[in-house]
């Protein structure tokens, strides 16, 4: 018995698109054949420096968003890549067939116009047009212009119908290569050179993460996305250079909101002979001439917040910010069993594997997150959960590590890198205990980073940077999934 075929269905508007389509085709005007378009002027240009087009002949080419046929002269508005710009078209002009053609196209189609530009008597800058060719026929309709596309679901599926129709989001894309052009331009005017390492790991580590799991079927392993950069540039930094970035994509087999995608862009500096001090100063100067470069100002209008990027960033060690909102001090908790019982009096949940750092954490996440909103940096993370962080000699129970914190999300992670192998190990083997006992955000032990570390690291600070949220801070964006062009989404079946 032969398998039953899904047969389409179509719409009525569907339908009489498909249906003038397959007339082009019968009359030897099949759009799709068309190659190589002759465009040598954009909307933008026009409009920027009209007095230089007027009257000039040009060609430009995009989606036709509206049209007004008025007899034997008619208006439309066509959309290129920078904006829309009005042509004027006229029976008498491009002759009867053209205009025939013209009439029967739809909203949505792509055109190519080629003609003259002027100013109607309203003064809107239009082309008058002298040549109209169909290149490609839009077979779904639009959504309508006035109503525009509101379904955020849709919006996040169909991105390439969110951009022709919200042409606000187009607008943040551009402001987001902008950010990365700025980031790149920064960190090379100081040294910095650009790297790629290896996406797919035998070892998953650089983060406290949930990693993808795949398989490589010739040489019968299981490999990881990378969950962090880390690992790779500090081996580079062992091999001899001195400053080095990436910016890459990460993934993390985790949860999904308006601050987590299970991939995203990070961007990594490693530079030997300085600290976490060094970073923070790296990381303030950066995000400061990033936001002049892309916004024209350090100043940032976040709904109803105003946030100052001008303003040294404040700075806190996480016992001093858990102490400042919660009024708990952890410098007077010094056992375990203090540290739980300061927890079950306040109701935070934690596990029995959770140490004295761990619980300071979990009070850090309850009562101070939130409450960062101008940027600061907050330093001195346990030693429990940062197992990549040199220890600071004065107090080995905390390390030289910060995380910088803009509107309550963390926007930056940065440590003094450990260089001691034999303390690193000792770490990879804690985290190995962990992992073993279920914790599937631990890491295991890298024997080839340690051999890397035993060849031996210079003093080295390094920095992480979450390109998808400062992009959201510097466009004002409320969710990850408005700054990332095609957002991960749960199938539709």
């Amino acid at each position: 018995m032969a398998q039953e075929q899904n047969t389409p269905v179509y719409s009525e508007q569907e339908q009489i698109r498909r249906d003038k389509l397959a007339a082009l085709r019968e009359a030897g005007h099949d759009p799709y054949l068309l190659t190589k378009v002759p465009v040598d002027t954009k909307s933008s240009q026009i409009k920027a420096d009209y007095d230089a087009y007027e009257g000039k002949d040009v060609t430009l080419a995009g989606r036709m968003m509206t049209r007004r046929i008025m007899g034997k002269a008619s208006f439309a508005h066509m959309l290129d890549t920078d904006g829309e710009i009005q042509f004027y078209i006229r029976k008498d002009d491009v002759g009867e067939e053209t205009y025939a053609a013209f009439k029967d196209m739809d909203i949505g189609d792509v055109v190519c116009v080629r003609g003259k530009v002027f100013k109607t008597k309203t003064g809107e800058i239009s082309i008058h047009t002298e040549e109209l060719t169909l290149l490609a026929k839009c077979l779904k309709p639009l959504p309508e212009k006035f109503h525009g596309l509101t379904d955020m679901d849709l919006r996040y599926r169909q991105r390439y119908l969110d951009m022709i129709v919200n042409p606000e989001v187009r607008d943040t894309f551009r402001k987001r290569s902008q950010i990365i052009t700025a980031m790149r331009t920064f960190l090379e005017s100081r040294g910095f050179m650009e790297v790629e390492t290896p996406v797919l790991h035998t070892q998953a580590g650089g983060a406290a993460a949930r990693p993808f799991i795949t398989h490589h079927n010739t040489l019968d392993i299981d490999m990881y996305l990378r969950i962090a950069l880390e690992l790779h540039l500090k081996r580079l930094i062992v091999g001899g250079f001195d400053r080095v970035y990436e910016i890459g994509r990460v993934f993390r087999n985790e949860g999904m909101d308006t601050k987590h995608n299970p991939e995203f862009t990070m961007m990594e500096l490693y530079q030997a002979f300085t600290d976490f001090h060094g970073m923070m100063d790296i990381t303030e100067d950066m995000f400061r001439y990033i936001a002049r470069a892309v916004n024209g100002t350090a100043q940032v209008q976040y709904g109803d917040v105003l946030i100052d990027l001008e303003k040294p960033f404040a700075r806190l060690s996480m016992v001093e910010a858990v102490k400042k909102y919660s009024g708990v001090d952890f410098d007077e908790i010094h056992t375990l069993e203090e540290a739980r019982a300061a927890a079950d009096e306040r109701k935070i949940h934690y596990e029995k594997r959770h140490q004295k750092g761990d619980i300071l954490n979990l009070f850090f996440d309850e009562y101070v997150e939130e409450n960062l909103v101008q940027p600061t940096f907050i330093y001195g993370h346990p030693v429990e959960i940062s197992p990549l962080a040199k220890k600071m000699p004065e107090n080995p129970a905390y390390t030289e590590r910060f995380e910088v914190f803009i509107l309550g999300r963390e926007h930056g992670n940065a440590f003094s890198e450990l260089n001691d192998p034999i303390d690193q190990r000792q770490r990879f083997e804690a985290q190995a205990a962990l992992k073993a006992m279920g914790d599937e955000e631990a890491q295991g032990v890298d024997e080839d980073f340690l051999n890397a570390l035993e060849i031996g690291m210079p003093p080295t600070g390094g920095l992480g940077v979450g390109v998808d949220r400062l992009v959201m801070l510097l466009t004002a964006t409320p969710s990850i999934r408005d700054v990332l062009l095609f957002p991960t989404m749960k199938p539709m079946d």
